[in-house]
């Protein structure tokens, strides 16, 4: 790849699944980058799943993040390609198809709602016959009452994924790796004094940088030096998710990725190239961080119910993450802005993905790597852009309600993710 007409030295901050990605992008345009980040890729790229999922994952009021999803699952697979021709490292990049199904009445209804709410969208999704659905997929239990097939929702191995993405970086002579946190943002030059100059690590080293790109999820609010009045609303939404191996004998457990509802409660089981599969996942905001037993075991009752054989597996993992949220559960992406509209110069902000890190890591690489080279992105992001929350004003109406209502309930409940 071409050398962009502006090169410079960027930090990154943050080395999860987004922060990897944009490394890779801006050192493969020629950029001199530095990753901080203490435990690279352990936060919620450990946990995901990794289902590329844009349509499956389509939520009522989100559909403005399909300008987003749908170009990054489009390049998907050029950007796992190259990425194990740079690497040598497998990503576990899946072309398998997803299949949602309906347990009772209910869940059938609200699967037809949503797939109307799809199609209407120009989206692909596919109504089956129960038995077509357990054609596809034989071990599924006997209480399905629908089916959705949705051909182009494929899957990744985030730990793969990430993986690669450290031993590209590692093989470019360019890119440092810095294992310490950082505790602020520098601004300040001769020009500019509101400009982002570098960073301040928690042990008093200091690095300059031409630009500063914040992708350390939850984190990112809790940097000192952000610009002045910025507020980034992001909450820490808890999620349980297990990891189980197949025996021999009910190999291949299934082949697509099955996405349930299950008396009104959704669970996922995806399958892994190794023979192992993911089952998930919990969805909590009471600050509880720790693995839920009760999570734990609706996971495995309801994945027993879309298919029996779960029993016979083997556990090999029961995890919990945080994944970083906003008002309206879409990211915050772009540039900050002055008081006076302009803005910060040296400052990229790349966060609160929520159920869409994995997914949105390609296209977000790009459109982080075109600010920094001063290119226009190739997706207009104003309505993602990190300021949207620093006034009441910003904040859509249905959205200050959704805040209202993630932060008062103590409750666990499931998602889709």
């Amino acid at each position: 790849m071409k050398n962009p007409d502006r090169t410079c030295h960027t930090v990154v901050v943050g080395a999860g699944i987004i922060g990897l990605a944009i490394g890779w992008e801006a050192s493969r345009r020629g950029h001199r980058v530095t990753l901080v980040d203490p435990a690279p890729a352990f936060g919620a790229t450990h946990a995901a799943a990794g289902m590329l999922a844009p349509v499956s994952e389509l939520h009522y009021q989100e559909e403005s993040l399909l300008d987003l999803m749908l170009p990054s699952a489009r390049i998907y697979q050029e950007f796992t390609e190259e990425l194990e021709a740079a690497s040598g490292v497998g990503t576990g990049y899946q072309r398998t198809q997803t299949l949602i199904v309906a347990i009772d009445a209910a869940d059938r209804q609200a699967l037809t709602d949503l797939s109307s709410v799809q199609l209407g969208l120009g989206l692909e999704v596919e109504e089956l016959t129960t038995g077509r659905a357990r054609r596809l997929e034989p071990l599924l239990g006997p209480q399905l009452t629908g089916a959705c097939l949705v051909p182009g929702d494929h899957q990744v191995d985030p730990r793969a994924l990430a993986a690669a993405l450290q031993a590209a970086l590692a093989k470019n002579s360019s890119v440092r790796s810095v294992p310490v946190p950082v505790s602020a943002i520098i601004h300040g030059d001769a020009a500019d004094s509101t400009a982002v100059t570098g960073v301040l690590l928690e042990d008093g080293e200091r690095i300059n940088a031409d630009e500063v790109i914040l992708a350390n999820g939850i984190g990112t609010k809790d940097i000192a030096g952000l610009p002045e009045g910025l507020r980034l609303p992001l909450r820490p939404v808890y999620g349980d998710i297990l990891r189980m191996r197949v025996p021999e004998h009910l190999r291949p457990l299934v082949t697509s990725t099955v996405r349930g509802l299950v008396r009104g409660s959704p669970v996922y089981v995806v399958p892994r190239q190794d023979g192992t599969v993911v089952i998930g996942a919990t969805q909590r905001e009471n600050g509880s961080a720790g693995l839920s037993a009760g999570g734990v075991y609706e996971l495995l009752r309801d994945a027993q119910v879309l298919i029996p054989a779960v029993a016979e597996l083997e556990l090999l993992e029961a995890l919990c993450r945080p994944r970083p949220g906003t008002p309206d559960n879409a990211p915050l992406l772009g540039r900050c802005t002055n008081p006076d509209g302009s803005d910060v110069r040296g400052l990229v902000i790349a966060t609160g993905f929520f159920r869409h890190g994995v997914l949105l890591a390609p296209i977000t690489a790009h459109l982080c790597a075109d600010l920094i080279t001063r290119k226009t992105p190739q997706i207009d992001i104003k309505r993602f852009r990190p300021g949207r929350f620093s006034s009441s004003m910003h904040m859509p109406e249905n959205s200050r309600h959704r805040a209202s209502r993630h932060n008062s309930s103590p409750d666990t409940v499931r998602t889709t993710t």
